[in-house]
């Protein structure tokens, strides 16, 4: 489903997310104070301007009676701007906002004023650095919620000329293998007497304790 957004603030966080959007087939009307960083995104997408989101009259003056999600993306260059951004546009009854928060108060203050949810693109990405290096055999990982997540990890070593049945990784770490990627291709179902290969990538769904234990056997 197409969404109609308007992404405030065009740093590298502001402009990732507004050509992303967009590149995904979404209508995305981009959004900052400065010219430059205006005309830095202008040949990347169809709708730039130059507008002072804090201030009332020229928020609405960009008519976004249609947009169906703001993301608030003002830099550490103001924090005042990001708030009053994100009140305004709870005031004109934008459905989602989400805003860019720069510290823990900073967060807090942003859902008192009106944002739906509020992201730390440096500490989650610090979080995920954090994660890599420490569990350099996990490919990907995606949170589902409730402490549950899906994850592809390298099969360990360990693992190697032996069996899904052998292993009963269900009963030993709490999680389920779902698919294995081998050369390539996704098997969704693998057999009971195929055993393991040196390359093969086991997708994961569990829990995040016991997907980091099975990482851990790396």
């Amino acid at each position: 489903m197409v969404g109609q957004f308007v992404v405030i603030g065009l740093g590298i966080f502001g402009r990732t997310v507004a050509v992303n959007l967009a590149r995904s087939g979404h209508s995305v009307l981009a959004v900052d104070l400065d010219q430059q960083e205006v005309d830095r995104v202008a040949p990347e997408l169809d709708s730039v301007v130059r507008a002072d989101t804090t201030d009332e009259q020229a928020l609405r003056e960009l008519r976004l009676e249609r947009v169906s999600c703001a993301v608030v993306a003002i830099g550490a260059q103001s924090m005042e701007a990001s708030i009053l951004t994100t009140a305004l546009l709870r005031q004109m009854g934008v459905p989602r906002i989400v805003a860019r928060s720069l510290s823990e108060l900073h967060a807090r203050v942003l859902r008192a004023v009106g944002a739906h949810e509020v992201v730390s693109p440096e500490e989650e990405m610090g979080q995920r650095l954090a994660r890599r290096l420490s569990e350099p055999n996990v490919l990907e990982r995606l949170e589902l919620g409730d402490d549950g997540e899906l994850v592809e990890l390298a099969a360990p070593e360990s693992f190697i000329g032996r069996t899904l049945v052998d292993l009963n990784v269900r009963q030993e770490f709490g999680v389920t293998v779902v698919a294995v990627r081998r050369a390539g291709s996704v098997r969704a179902s693998i057999g009971a007497v195929d055993r393991l290969e040196p390359g093969d990538v086991l997708v994961v769904i569990g829990d995040t304790e016991g997907t980091r234990r099975l990482a851990a056997l790396a």
